[in-house]
């Protein structure tokens, strides 16, 4: 008998895969593959966490209201454009179904991140990877792949899992150069580890038209990844349709807890940035002292390249690592076979990684 058939397109996605979490042997895994930051969740957003446990018979707020208010006082936008989601991934794979499909164009930069052409493709709409220049988003290139089928942009402000970023300016002319009727989506997930004076998440282009969004995450610098929360920041329409389109609950409740008391925890957040910017520049340059090529990231991870022979390369140095517990991630999947890309960790897990490749390139 005929089995049942997936629409065309559906078997042509390669799953994501994530970031290995176990390796060899009994001892202590130093998990860097993930981006997850080291210092873990507040304390605060952990209290929330169990004391929701108390009411998990009770649906969660369908909208996520308190939480919506919340982001909208912290960052000073309008909450009625702030639309929360189950992880930012939802977010995006909302946008490409509520505006691509079957013959339409999702246009991304070839090492953006993997959810942008799995987005496009469950959709039914078809992927453009446009090149970048030195690892970077490079807007003319982008505009050029523009058709009349374009209906969708994602980029990544900064970049997984290259570390870079493109500015304001940049960004803005991105916008300019695209057709009215496509959506420009600004994932700005890493964004409260930026410090750039040009830098910006996006927030100004979202209010100031109707075909900017720009998303985020409580993954990272908030620690909250298990609890998959993300947001996005819509004009009016786009929002709209965002609402209709979401699942009617579809931010657990433990997670709204979290996320609004994690919110709330400033010190903490300025503490986990803090260790980044001292960790971070220091990770790249004790790596790039050992003679690796390490590009700069403004993020809280690092890109680190390898020499392209056997036995040095970024697959032996994966093994090596991995054999002494440590965990970076292998980004072939994003066309970067030679480079291993590693999360910035505690103090200990810093200099263990300098160690271990200090005895790998000997």
């Amino acid at each position: 008998m005929p089995s049942p058939t997936p629409r065309p397109g559906i078997l042509d996605i390669a799953p994501y895969i994530p970031g290995k979490s176990k390796a060899a042997g009994g001892g202590r895994v130093i998990k860097l593959s993930s981006n997850e930051t080291p210092l873990g969740p507040s304390l605060k957003a952990i209290a929330a966490y169990r004391e929701a446990g108390d009411s998990l018979h009770r649906y969660p707020d369908g909208g996520s209201e308190v939480l919506t208010q919340a982001l909208g006082r912290h960052y000073g936008l309008d909450p009625r454009g702030i639309v929360c989601g189950n992880g930012s991934d939802e977010i995006l794979a909302l946008l490409a179904r509520a505006y691509a499909g079957p013959g339409d164009e999702v246009l991304y930069t070839e090492h953006g991140f993997l959810v942008y052409p799995i987005a496009a493709l469950s959709a039914g709409a078809t992927p453009v990877a446009a090149p970048e220049t030195d690892l970077t988003a490079d807007v003319d290139t982008l505009l050029a792949r523009v058709t009349e089928r374009t209906k969708l942009c994602f980029i990544a402000n900064p970049n997984n899992p290259t570390g870079t970023y493109i500015s304001a300016e940049a960004l803005q002319r991105l916008r300019d150069g695209l057709p009215d009727e496509a959506v420009l989506v600004v994932d700005s997930a890493y964004a409260e580890y930026v410090t750039r004076n040009d830098y910006t998440a996006g927030a100004e282009m979202v209010e100031a038209g109707d075909n900017v969004v720009m998303t985020r995450t409580f993954s990272k610098i908030f620690g909250l990844a298990a609890l998959r929360l993300g947001w996005a920041y819509c004009p009016p329409a786009i929002a709209d349709v965002l609402h209709r389109t979401r699942g009617p609950f579809n931010v657990n409740a433990a997670a709204q807890a979290a996320g609004l008391a994690a919110l709330g925890d400033v010190a903490f957040t300025d503490a986990a940035r803090r260790h980044n910017d001292i960790w971070r520049p220091w990770l790249e340059e004790a790596i790039a002292r050992l003679g690796y090529r390490v590009r700069p990231s403004v993020a809280n991870f690092i890109l680190v390249e390898f020499p392209r022979e056997a036995g040095r390369d970024a697959d032996a140095a994966f093994a090596f690592l991995m054999e002494r517990g440590i965990i970076p991630r292998q980004i072939g999947g994003y066309g970067l076979p030679h480079c291993l890309r590693f999360t910035v960790g505690l103090e200990e897990e810093n200099r263990a990684v300098v160690a271990a490749l200090s005895e790998f390139a000997a």
